[in-house]
């Protein structure tokens, strides 16, 4: 069901929506893995002794998860539409592994460009824009077919939670409070 969503939401088809649970416990099996793997990360870091590093990097990537299902829970309530806020959260957190095949597309655009003559500077910039255009877009069709959301209601909550989660992740960098990165050790 989540792939048959997820596949269909992918091309822009709205019946993708309704592959998803409007439930808590579909809501919080879609949010594991988004907190799984950054708390793995972390307690790697840990392990190798840095755990200034593994509390700061793994506390900026959770907020930077939970900004999402937060920002459109609100918007969900300003708007009276509580009753589809969790089917929309679930399928947008599910679209999150997305991302995978669209930068393995984006890295064979880019090998076949700079195969091309394009300079590899502007075969990366080209490939990976389209990328992110892409995946903003998809985040974009979620919204407003998960929510009910006009066209620029659903611009303004992309916008805000890609500045949130943006800002939860290099806000610790831009402060200080992100240790020195040169002594992560390599894998």
């Amino acid at each position: 069901m989540i792939l048959r969503g997820l596949w269909l939401l992918a091309k822009g088809k709205r019946p993708g929506i309704i592959e998803f649970g409007n439930t808590k416990e579909a809501f919080y099996a879609s949010l594991a893995p988004l907190i799984a793997f950054p708390l793995v990360g972390s307690g790697t870091t840990a392990l190798h002794g840095d755990w200034q590093l593994a509390i700061v990097s793994f506390l900026s990537r959770l907020c930077a998860v939970l900004v999402l299902p937060l920002v459109t829970f609100e918007v969900a309530r300003i708007l009276g539409r509580e009753k589809l806020w969790l089917r929309a959260a679930t399928a947008l957190n599910w679209s999150f592994w997305i991302m995978l095949p669209v930068f393995i597309i984006a890295a064979l655009l880019f090998s076949i460009m700079a195969q091309a003559g394009m300079t590899q500077v502007a075969a990366f910039g080209v490939s990976f824009s389209l990328a992110g255009l892409y995946l903003l877009w998809n985040r974009w069709f979620i919204l407003r077919t998960g929510l009910g959301l006009g066209i620029w209601q659903a611009v303004l909550v992309v916008v805000i939670v890609s500045i949130g989660a943006g800002a939860c992740t290099f806000l610790p960098l831009a402060f200080g409070f992100w240790p020195d990165t040169s002594q992560i050790p390599s894998l």
